[in-house]
């Protein structure tokens, strides 16, 4: 297994493999404490990567937006610290050590900006659970050199499709592309009180509501038809923003931020659809009750000829 990640290491001199892209639902902070179906997958998914080789990981959280017309943010802080995570033992993750990629982030700021953004370093910006969390998870042993992307404060969908279209050659490069968000994830609509009494974030007292349930569903149905072979390209950008219009947006969603890197994804995808990049929901997890951890892998590792 592969897990060097030093700036000069062999193995990133000779990818020669194109990575998968994910979507990631990270669901509540105690997904980091706790074992479950997304855990083991996220940790499966970090091994994939490692035993072929990458460059670093690109990623869009749902918890960091940037204020103005086509703003985006670039993680460029050489040292950040994390936000505290409520309900999980610090020795889950306090020393492990966040590596951030400042010359990954400085090749998306000239992208970005070349693309139309107004791309800017963010040299003091703290890293937060919704990237740190899958990051542990897929590397527990060490950190790959990563590179945070922020939302734009207005969550326009399409401007955020639009982010993953312009990065998305980075792929082809070696970089793993990763969104990570939510497919529902309606805070005000959780069941809090298991978690809050007993620990438990997993329980199920009851089913989760028909809306959760109707979302989840659309959301799936988007990504793995929208991935087919011999589907238009672009498919996957025009069903994943349309769905903001669904009847159920809302209770699946009070805010938009969560499912901003969903369009993120979708964007990197259809910029870098290529032959076999099939959608998978490779597990899968409700939570406090309405809140669905949904995990989408697009592609799968391809060696380059």
């Amino acid at each position: 297994m592969l897990i060097d990640f030093g700036q000069t290491s062999s193995h990133k001199k000779s990818v020669m493999a194109t990575p998968p892209i994910h979507f990631f639902s990270h669901g509540s902070t105690m997904m980091l404490g706790e074992e479950s179906k997304s855990a083991d997958y996220w940790k499966a998914c970090g091994d994939e990567a490692n035993q072929h080789g990458f460059k670093g990981i690109i990623m869009m959280g749902a918890h960091w937006d940037a204020r103005g017309t086509n703003r985006i943010d670039v993680s460029m802080n050489p040292k950040p610290a994390k936000s505290p995570v409520a309900y999980v033992h610090p020795r889950k993750y306090v020393d492990y050590e966040l590596v951030p990629d400042l010359d990954g982030g400085k090749k998306c700021i000239q992208a970005l900006r070349e693309g139309g953004m107004d791309a800017r370093p963010n040299e003091t910006f703290d890293w937060i659970h919704d990237t740190y969390l899958i990051l542990i998870r897929m590397f527990p042993e060490k950190c790959p050199p990563t590179t945070i992307i922020s939302m734009n404060s207005r969550f326009d969908p399409h401007l955020h499709s639009r982010v993953g279209q312009i990065l998305a050659p980075f792929r082809d490069q070696g970089y793993l592309m990763i969104g990570t968000g939510g497919a529902v994830h309606n805070l005000y609509r959780n069941h809090w009180g298991q978690m809050l009494k007993y620990s438990d974030n997993l329980a199920q007292p009851y089913p989760p509501e028909a809306p959760m349930l109707e979302f989840r569903q659309s959301i799936e149905d988007v990504f793995i038809r929208s991935c087919r072979s011999g589907v238009k390209k672009g498919a996957l950008t025009r069903g994943i923003t349309r769905l903001m219009k669904h009847p159920m947006f809302r209770d699946a969603h009070a805010t938009d931020d969560h499912y901003m890197a969903a369009c993120f994804v979708a964007g990197v995808a259809d910029g870098s659809k290529r032959d076999g990049d099939d959608c998978i929901l490779g597990a899968e997890d409700w939570e406090l009750v309405n809140m669905c951890n949904s995990q989408f892998t697009i592609g799968r590792w391809t060696q380059k000829a």
